[in-house]
């Protein structure tokens, strides 16, 4: 049966403000493919001319600001060496304990290498059940990739000139950065290559055409790239640091926000194609309709993500600026380039579900899925809403076992070479050996020294570097790293030196305590944020007080059971101890501000059959007709954002893994189930204090969908 709009509808769709302007330059049949082709073409040029921009990596990119670790860090880079940190070369035997002649021939290398003393021994320190022995040895490298070039030659080198019977690794800050850099090696080209393979194979089965399935995500395949482009060289140009994740996070954030607002406007378009000969008219009210809900929903985010300028570590405050020009250039993508580049093609695109002039529209279907469920959800809203939130209430309860923090050999999915050294020296020399507590200072450093000595928990102290009114103090503490014990060294030394004249205390140890208290004020200023903003973009976007509050609400809801269930995912079949200290901020920021996306697409539209239908009525025709676009969006942006397992670092498969369960969890229960209930227990109060509806205009309301049938 053919639409019938109120009257003036269409000519609002079709009107004269600068929004018809806009939408009828982007959709007119002379001006479509100018608007598709030139930014295209502007992509491929900034692809071949421009690339990403760069920037001179700062030991101090991911560490916070204002904190001990961070002064240290700082006061070390007056020190003549600025650029210099440290290798740890283990030596093992493959057999027994190591033979003196190895020895003998261990300590002339370690002496050819310029590796620092050690104490009376020498360079080489043997370990006192003779299994093992260290050398420490200074990496002069002013960036990352100089680094990772003296760590490899050092490596081959020692490969050659070992002993046999003797195993040789190398460890320590400086190969810890080196193999962080290689693991990283390509891994970004793997996660697109992924991911556009996911989002390929969800799309064919989504539209079900072979064709269709290519216009979007070449769209959004260039949006990406472009995004990449755009968000490193702004980054660049207000030296704002990034690390090595950040393109990667944006890469799944611009394919899955950008193939959610494609599938949303494809929907409309295809069920505008039902009513409208002309594809250009169907187009234009298509893309009308739809922009005011991805509108909303990019703003949230983009504010969403720029609330991370707020946090003490400037890498996350790369990854928040970086992310909102990354979601400007996916809703550009989505509202502009693509809707311009599908009216080029004919609805022949849509084959073999080719929609025709008189096909009945998606809303008036009473047997699809979303239909039935709708009707079930009438019938006994309340005992939905009860049912679901217990549920969620139930996988909240992973919340109280939850602990944040983790060592830096728990940092990497798959094992390096310097971790595993790691845990060779461990095993044979006192825990804090190969990365030392530093103390830096401009007071004295003997007295400074012997302060250090002499406090509880630390086994040995000595003054390894001095010069331009500063010297460096290292210290090696009694406890495993990690533990609490040496958490408590660290402040204890703290309270030690305080007083002293310009001195902190730096390190692993140091720098982990400092992240954590970071990572803790972060939460405590920026979620709340995050949530008065969603909030206030729901109230503009609907004009309802109670609608956005519960909105709001079950999208907290949803967080909160995503992480509980991932705890215990976490700790169970994935085996990790903790979570990072990264993984509940970006977790709830990406998921509550893509979550509600959802929300705003259901709820958008409910508003919208309301004027016609009444809010009960209104909400199960939106369900309808949202249902199947947006569960095809969910599971999309679910498996998207899995895909950062493909990355090697523990917190992105953790952010990954609790942001997939979330907007499952909100995809399929929370928009399907526990929000129409909702709004039809509470009717027209759903909208307060707004009015909606045929009575608002003095019209007869019309029955719920099914409800004569409970």
């Amino acid at each position: 049966m053919p639409h019938t709009a109120p009257d003036g509808a269409h000519a609002q769709d079709r009107g004269s403000s600068a929004v018809g302007r806009l939408v009828r330059l982007i959709t007119g049949r002379r001006t479509a493919a100018v608007v598709a082709l030139l930014p295209i073409l502007v992509g491929v040029l900034l692809l071949g001319l421009v690339g990403e921009g760069e920037r001179a990596r700062s030991d101090l990119d991911q560490v916070p600001v204002g904190k001990d670790s961070t002064a240290a860090a700082e006061l070390q880079g007056k020190l003549p060496d600025e650029g210099a940190t440290t290798a740890v070369v283990v030596f093992a035997a493959e057999r027994g304990t190591l033979d003196p002649a190895a020895v003998q021939d261990l300590q002339g290398l370690a002496d050819e290498l310029e590796a620092v003393p050690l104490g009376p021994g020498g360079s080489l320190q043997v370990a006192e059940d003779g299994t093992a022995a260290i050398a420490v040895v200074p990496v002069n490298a002013a960036t990352s990739d100089e680094n990772s070039e003296v760590v490899e030659e050092l490596r081959e080198r020692l490969a050659d000139e070992v002993p046999d019977g003797v195993e040789e690794q190398v460890t320590g800050p400086a190969a810890v950065r080196a193999d962080l850099a290689e693991v990283f090696a390509g891994a970004d080209v793997r996660l697109l290559l992924t991911t556009v393979a996911i989002v390929a194979v969800l799309l064919v089965i989504t539209y079900r055409s072979p064709i269709l399935w290519l216009v979007p995500i070449v769209v959004v395949g260039l949006a990406d790239r472009v995004a990449a482009i755009l968000a490193t060289q702004v980054l660049a140009a207000v030296d704002v640091p990034w690390d090595e994740s950040t393109v990667g996070i944006l890469s799944v954030l611009v394919f899955g926000a950008g193939t959610d607002y494609a599938l949303l406007l494809i929907s409309r378009y295809r069920d505008e194609l039902r009513h409208r000969d002309s594809r250009h008219e169907a187009m234009a009210i298509a893309l009308r309709r739809t922009s005011r809900a991805v509108l909303a929903s990019a703003t949230t985010v983009v504010l969403g993500v720029l609330t991370l300028l707020l946090s003490l570590t400037p890498t996350t405050r790369g990854l928040g600026l970086a992310s909102a020009v990354g979601i400007v250039v996916a809703a550009f993508a989505a509202l502009v380039v693509l809707p311009a580049a599908l009216v080029l093609f004919g609805r022949w695109i849509f084959w073999p579900k080719v929609p025709h002039v008189g096909d009945p529209a998606l809303v008036e279907s009473t047997t699809s899925v979303w239909a039935r469920v709708g009707r079930q959800v009438s019938r006994r809203p309340a005992v939905f809403v009860v049912a679901t939130l217990a549920g969620l209430a139930v996988l909240s309860t992973g919340l109280f076992g939850l602990r944040s923090g983790l060592d830096t050999d728990d940092q990497f999915l798959e094992e390096p070479e310097a971790i595993t050294a790691l845990n060779r020296v461990v095993e044979s020399f006192p825990a804090g050996m190969v990365d030392p507590t530093i103390v830096v200072t401009r007071d004295d450093p003997q007295e400074v020294a012997r302060i250090v000595g002499d406090a509880p928990g630390v086994a040995m102290a000595q003054v390894s570097e001095e010069g331009n009114g500063v010297a460096q103090i290292d210290a090696i503490l009694e406890a495993d790293p990690g533990s609490e014990e040496a958490r408590d060294t660290i402040e204890n030394l703290r309270e030690e030196l305080d007083g002293l004249d310009d001195t902190h205390v730096g390190g692993t140890e140091a720098d982990a305590l400092d992240e954590n208290t970071a990572a803790q004020r972060d939460r405590m200023v920026i979620l709340p944020l995050i949530l008065v903003l969603v909030l206030g973009a729901l109230l503009l976007l609907l004009r309802a007080v109670v609608a956005a509050v519960l909105l709001v609400l079950t999208v907290l809801a949803t967080y909160a059971a995503a992480l509980g269930a991932s705890w215990w995912l976490f700790t169970g079949p994935l085996g990790f101890e903790a979570l990072d200290n990264g993984t509940p901020l970006l977790s709830f920021l990406f998921l509550v501000a893509l979550g509600v996306d959802y929300n705003i697409f259901l709820v958008s539209r409910a508003r919208e059959e309301a004027r016609e239908h009444g809010s009960r009525v209104g909400m199960l025709r939106a369900l309808t007709a949202t249902g199947g676009v947006i569960t095809s969006a969910g599971i999309l942006l679910a498996a998207v954002f899995a895909v950062l397992g493909v990355l090697p670092l523990v917190v992105l498969a953790q952010i990954g893994t609790v942001i997939c369960i979330g907007v499952l969890l909100d995809t399929l229960v929370v928009r399907t189930v526990l929000v129409p209930a909702l709004a039809l227990l509470l009717g027209d109060r759903f909208w307060w204090p707004s009015r909606v509806g045929p009575v608002a205009h003095g019209q007869e309301r019309p029955e719920p969908v099914g409800a004569s049938a409970g």
